[in-house]
């Protein structure tokens, strides 16, 4: 299939069949989204990848109870960073220098640019920051997840503050931002399944200057 036969088929999945996503289309979805772009390439957030049963359970009240959490194979929990500490940033400018084989001191004018980006802003502006990058990661991973033909669910609808104490996110100085539940299709259960997709026509979304 095409990229874009992909994207046609792909829906946000309302119920799922409890099939579990082999580990190889898991690790391509995850690879994708570690390829995501981000500003300056900082990656503020982390992903929880969430299979375990028993915590899938206890995070669903958080999640308002949404089948997808249970029903589905994987969760995937993107959490963005609450703040940038000097510890981030070094340890993003030494794997740079580690991985393009050059001096760490060939980047303080790097340094400067991301400490000069990051000064000034409230804690509320870098937690918008860093949420609105882990959005990005999303849309990547949906895309991959469709071209493996794994059902996917973007998930905005959870209370935060509960789904980060189940996680212990705020000790980590983490927020959650938006899910990601992954597994296959119930057909005979979700009446969106075989319905068509519905979308602005291009004439009206695209302005062309």
């Amino acid at each position: 299939m095409s990229a874009l036969n992909n994207l046609e088929w792909r829906y946000a999945a309302k119920r799922m069949n409890g099939q579990k996503v082999p580990a190889e289309k898991l690790e391509k979805i995850l690879k994708a989204i570690q390829l995501a772009p981000t500003s300056i390439g900082l990656q503020p957030f982390t992903v929880l990848v969430v299979e375990n049963e028993e915590l899938k359970a206890k995070m669903a009240p958080a999640i308002y109870n949404q089948p997808q959490i249970t029903e589905g194979s994987h969760v995937l929990v993107f959490a963005a960073w609450k703040e940038y500490s000097d510890e981030n940033v070094e340890k993003y400018l030494n794997n740079i220098a580690t991985v393009r084989g050059i001096p760490v001191e060939s980047l303080d004018g790097m340094r400067n640019m991301i400490n000069g980006a990051i000064s000034g802003k409230t804690p509320e502006q870098l937690l918008n920051w860093n949420s609105r990058q882990a959005y990005i990661a999303l849309g990547t991973g949906l895309a991959v997840a469709a071209e493996e033909q794994v059902d996917s669910t973007p998930m905005e609808g959870f209370d935060p503050d509960a789904l980060d104490a189940v996680l212990g996110l705020q000790e980590k100085g983490l927020r959650s931002t938006v899910i990601l539940a992954l597994g296959y299709r119930d057909a005979e259960k979700d009446y969106l399944s075989s319905s068509a997709k519905v979308r602005r026509n291009k004439e009206e979304l695209f302005v062309r200057l």
